[in-house]
């Protein structure tokens, strides 16, 4: 099958397709299925250019060595926030209770403000 191109310049503009170039005819739509099917056939044949089995040092690895860092992250701030490292406070001495006196009446007076 002959190609055939057109190189348009300036302002001219393509109107129809050269006689005998039609896209519409069978053979175009046969000749693109059978470009498409060996276009597949080649690519079978290759081989994966990944590997099947994964490979610890590229996955497994660095998340273990992420993760056990995080631990010991971890355990060094629960080790210094822990309050036994911290002073003991001095206990305050209560204040000796006094046995106080009240004059008479106190208590209506607190009721009646109490309930205005």
């Amino acid at each position: 099958m002959k190609r055939t191109y057109i190189v348009v310049k300036g302002d001219e503009k393509i109107t129809s397709p050269l006689p005998g170039a039609s896209w519409t005819r069978p053979d175009s739509y046969i000749g693109a299925m059978a470009r498409k099917r060996s276009y597949r056939k080649a690519r079978e044949d290759r081989q994966r250019t990944q590997p099947v089995a994964p490979r610890p040092w590229l996955s497994t690895v660095p998340f273990v060595a992420v993760l056990a860092v995080l631990a010991v992250l971890a355990v060094a701030i629960m080790f210094v926030a822990f309050p036994g490292s911290q002073p003991v406070p001095k206990a305050e001495q209560p204040a000796a209770r006094q046995q106080g006196v009240a004059p008479a009446g106190w208590f209506q007076k607190a009721q009646k403000q109490f309930h205005k």
